[in-house]
């Protein structure tokens, strides 16, 4: 009987040819933004302490609410250029608030792909950062997120893919056999060396005698005992 040895799960040639990567499209506006807005709350509807003032003053008049506090409208400023916050959009880093063009300038992660920075969810793979939707699988271009991948000649694919193209199938379970998996080969198949395993009384067959009939595995005993 033909029998190779206990291999290490790596991926085989595949299945057929890859297809061209479809052309990058431009991501979306940064999903889960850290941009805020500050709220606007009109005179006379409380007298709040303002978050700012060294002392607490009172805020008589018109104020603002941003990150659970108040602020007098002055005082509600970008923490290095001093421009204000009032009516525009706004990032928190360390308990102080900054315009978005000092937060690039000073805190944002520059996206791998686009080269632009990040005001939203990074995520955070190759040792490097990426836009939600620049990081994508290269067969599908599905957005990977924090889901598992796989690198093939430098390109990341998504789990899926991965191993409809350059995965090999279990022949006795039909499971892709994945990287890190033992498995052997044998009767022209590959197998997962759990699934090589007699079929009448599922004894493993690694490195055993074995038999094959009708395309099912048997041990030495029910090779000649069973009728099939």
């Amino acid at each position: 009987p033909s029998f190779s040895m206990k291999g290490n799960g790596s991926a085989s040639a595949p299945k057929g040819a890859v297809p061209a990567r479809p052309v990058p499209q431009p991501h979306p506006k940064d999903e889960d933004t850290l941009v805020q807005m500050a709220e606007h709350i009109p005179a006379g509807t409380r007298t709040p302490m303002c978050a700012h003032c060294w002392h607490g003053h009172q805020v008589r008049g018109p104020f603002l609410v941003a990150m659970g506090k108040s602020w007098h409208k002055e005082e509600f400023n970008c923490a290095h250029c001093r421009s204000s916050l009032a009516h525009t959009g706004f990032v928190e880093e360390n308990g102080s608030v900054y315009c978005e063009h000092c937060y690039e300038e000073f805190f944002a992660p520059t996206c791998s792909r686009c080269q632009a920075k990040i005001l939203g969810e990074v995520i955070n793979a190759l040792k490097q950062t990426w836009h939600v939707h620049c990081f994508l699988c290269a067969c599908c271009q599905q957005p990977i997120r924090n889901n598992t991948f796989h690198l093939e000649d430098g390109e990341p694919y998504c789990e899926q893919d991965f191993y409809s193209l350059f995965g090999t199938g279990c022949h006795g379970c039909e499971f892709p056999i994945e990287a890190g998996d033992k498995f052997l080969e044998a009767l022209g198949y590959t197998w997962h060396d759990t699934c090589f395993v007699c079929a009448v009384c599922s004894k493993a067959l690694e490195g055993q005698t074995f038999f094959s009939k009708k395309d099912k595995l048997l041990c030495k005993k029910h090779a000649h005992t069973l009728k099939i």
